[in-house]
């Protein structure tokens, strides 16, 4: 029982985990390139598939290993997704100022595609985030769970708790960049300019946080 209430519970955690601020801010400002929610749902889930598999290859190597696991160790990972957070919207402002043209035909409905086929980007962002959010999962696990089938299994619940999550986020973030409630350039522009500052901002607070203090 010690072991199943953790496990029942590891869908809930991984679905909450995915409405932490610096996932949402990374997935929101990845889906204002769409204009279509389904593609966005699609990012949601490929940032879930990214997110579980570093997960699961950072668990199976210290679980396997019976490796000691400190969350400190994690400080300067924690600090990548900063950088990663200012650099995701540092591309985005680029993007809308040298290719205002594509920005504009994607605001009436036609889907660029490069920008509605592509997931790596929510795939690698995924990658990244887990990585860094590993640490302290892992050891949650470690302390809670015995046996390292149970701890996988626990992982692998919370990987699919957590791209569900994430599909919910990023269908609500994408709706008002949908055809049908946005048609106005400008407001777009404003709405991805303002995604953008926010993701600048937090990537910066998380890299003096980590990094600098």
């Amino acid at each position: 029982m010690q072991t199943l209430l953790p496990l029942l519970l590891a869908l809930g955690v991984g679905f909450m985990h995915a409405f932490e601020a610096d996932h949402l801010v990374a997935v929101s400002n990845i889906v204002t390139r769409r204009n279509n929610i389904r593609l966005a749902l699609k990012d949601g889930v490929f940032w879930g598939l990214g997110h579980t598999s570093t997960i699961l290859i950072v668990g199976s190597i210290f679980m396997l290993g019976k490796l000691t696991l400190h969350e400190s160790d994690f400080r300067f990972l924690e600090a990548g997704v900063g950088v990663m957070l200012v650099t995701l919207g540092g591309l985005r402002l680029y993007k809308l100022a040298h290719l205002p043209m594509l920005e504009l035909t994607a605001s009436h409905g036609h889907t660029h595609t490069t920008d509605g086929h592509a997931h790596g980007l929510a795939y690698g962002v995924g990658l990244i985030h887990g990585l860094a959010g590993s640490g302290a999962l892992i050891l949650s696990v470690l302390t809670q769970i015995k046996g390292t089938g149970a701890g996988m299994l626990y992982l692998v619940l919370f990987g699919i708790g957590s791209i569900g999550g994430m599909m919910v986020a990023a269908g609500v973030f994408s709706v008002p960049f949908s055809v049908r409630l946005l048609t106005n350039p400008a407001v777009r522009t404003g709405l991805v300019v303002l995604s953008s500052m926010v993701c600048i901002g937090l990537g910066a607070m998380v890299v003096y946080e980590n990094a600098l203090t």
